[in-house]
């Protein structure tokens, strides 16, 4: 069997999570580039404010496009789902932040790369939660 052809492969769900993660991936790191360049923010505390800043772009993205099979219609199941996603979101921020503290500070990584770094890898268990728990 081809290696296109292996049904694993090829997942429109999660390349559909995907496209919108590196949508908000981009607009936080230009959050972030902000913060630093402009307010002078310490590199940590610009990353939570531009965090918290995409995550209901993506529940909204998500829920409309990644998850439209399962997608949240009524104004009720959009506040729960959106209060779900909120808590693994949130729970990741902490993860996310460890890893930028690390690649920066014992890597010599610099902010903004580092924090792509640290995005790529906390994308997996957000996607994993928010797969089976908030549109599951």
């Amino acid at each position: 069997m081809a290696f296109a052809e292996r049904s694993y492969v090829w997942n429109p769900r999660l390349v559909r999570f995907f496209v919108v993660g590196v949508t908000a991936a981009s607009i936080q790191t230009v959050l972030l580039w902000l913060f630093l360049e402009f307010a002078d923010l310490n590199y940590l505390v610009g990353a939570v404010i531009a965090i918290e800043a995409t995550i209901l772009l993506q529940y909204a993205l998500n829920n409309a496009w990644t998850f439209s099979q399962t997608r949240h219609t009524s104004r009720w199941e959009y506040l729960v789902g959106m209060g779900k996603t909120n808590l693994v979101r949130g729970s990741a921020i902490p993860i996310q932040l460890g890893l930028l503290y690390a690649f920066v500070n014992w890597g010599g990584a610099v902010p903004l790369v580092a924090n792509g770094g640290a995005i790529a890898l906390t994308g997996i268990y957000r996607y994993v939660l928010d797969a089976r728990w908030t549109w599951g």
